[in-house]
């Protein structure tokens, strides 16, 4: 099967993790018989070094013209650090999102047996989690106007506007995994305080009338944060708005002991981008010492979701799981002792074993 692919670096980390999950995909091709058309594009930070645009022209008509997106991270310190930049990295990637109509983002969260030491909470609490984060990706609070600051600059303020469609199609995409999983949606919201948590909880609601196989449960954000961390297991889809589903992914990430791991999807009615759940690490920019896993596991939903390449996919995930199985980890699990480029190598080199 030939298939394009449009690959997306971005800043910091993002080149050299995007590269492992390059090798990833080389040995998929090798050992199926595929195609990867590969085509790189500019976004973030070195976007706006070389265009003045964090998401130019030639990269949108990239993505549109690919069958899926590979992405990397974006940010960087003489931006972040830039509280008068009025062009940033970050609104490269929100306007890719919307441009591309990318309004559903999925985290899965699950823990690793070889890794249950890697986690701060006890094993006992974290050994076999397995839920799926469904997150409203180009609406709320991130993209709501107006928004701004005063003339002395002295307040800001920021909008948060969702309509009933937008709430409605990323409750059906909540649903639809859950009906092949444990049939459970859990909504996090904030209805006792917020009008936009009221219409989220009134639309699902309605919604989950018409699904009786699938159980619907409405817990807040605050009480859904210490959940995460106690009762891990009690959940198995979890759907919410942007902001909220940003920030709980981010915490449940210490089930699986590392951010590092963790993949994602960002999808819509037509393109599907895949990305690590984590930043650009500007830290490690340049070191060899990111932990790729998270991106090779991103190409590996970007096989599944995009491709139908299930068995593909599934090379991928087995190759991680043995590469941590047998101690192939970079230093954020376990003080690992192997570079980004050498857990990179073993895990194409596994694909193909």
């Amino acid at each position: 099967m030939k298939k394009k692919i449009a690959v997306l670096p971005g800043d910091g980390i993002g080149p050299e993790i995007v590269e492992q999950a390059v090798k990833a995909l080389k040995s998929i091709e090798k050992k199926f018989q595929h195609e990867f058309e590969l085509e790189y594009g500019l976004i973030g930070a070195a976007a706006i070094d070389a265009t003045g645009n964090p998401y130019p022209e030639e990269t949108h008509a990239l993505c549109t013209g690919s069958d899926a997106i590979l992405f990397g991270a974006i940010g960087d310190p003489k931006y972040d650090n830039d509280p008068s930049a009025k062009i940033r990295p970050e609104q490269g990637l929100l306007k890719m999102r919307s441009a591309l109509g990318l309004y559903a983002n999925i985290r899965p969260v699950k823990s690793y047996d070889a890794l249950l030491d890697a986690s701060p909470l006890k094993t006992e609490r974290v050994q076999g989690v397995d839920f799926v984060v469904v997150r409203e990706l180009i609406s709320g609070i991130y993209f709501g106007k107006p928004r701004g600051r005063s003339e002395d600059q002295s307040i800001a303020y920021d909008t948060c506007v969702y309509t009933r469609e937008e709430i409605l199609r990323i409750t059906e995409k909540a649903f639809q995994f859950a009906k092949n999983r444990k049939k459970k949606v859990t909504l996090l919201d904030k209805a006792n305080v917020l009008a936009t948590s009221r219409l989220w909880r009134e639309v699902v609601t309605e919604y989950a009338k018409n699904h009786p196989d699938i159980e619907l449960e409405c817990n807040y954000i605050d009480s859904a944060a210490m959940e995460v961390i106690t009762k891990p297991k009690k959940f198995d889809v979890i759907l919410t708005e942007n902001l909220f589903g940003d920030i709980i992914s981010d915490e449940a990430s210490v089930i699986a002991g590392s951010l590092g791991i963790l993949p994602s999807a960002s999808i819509g009615s037509t393109i599907g981008l895949y990305e690590p759940i984590h930043g650009s690490y500007p830290q490690a920019a340049g070191k060899n010492i990111a932990n790729p896993m998270a991106t090779i596991l991103s190409a590996a939903m970007l096989l599944e979701y995009s491709f139908g390449m299930l068995e593909e996919s599934n090379a991928i995930v087995q190759a991680v799981d043995r590469a941590m199985q047998e101690g192939f980890v970079t230093e954020d699990i376990n003080n690992g002792q192997y570079s980004t480029s050498a857990v990179g190598d073993k895990i194409a080199e596994f694909i193909l074993a």
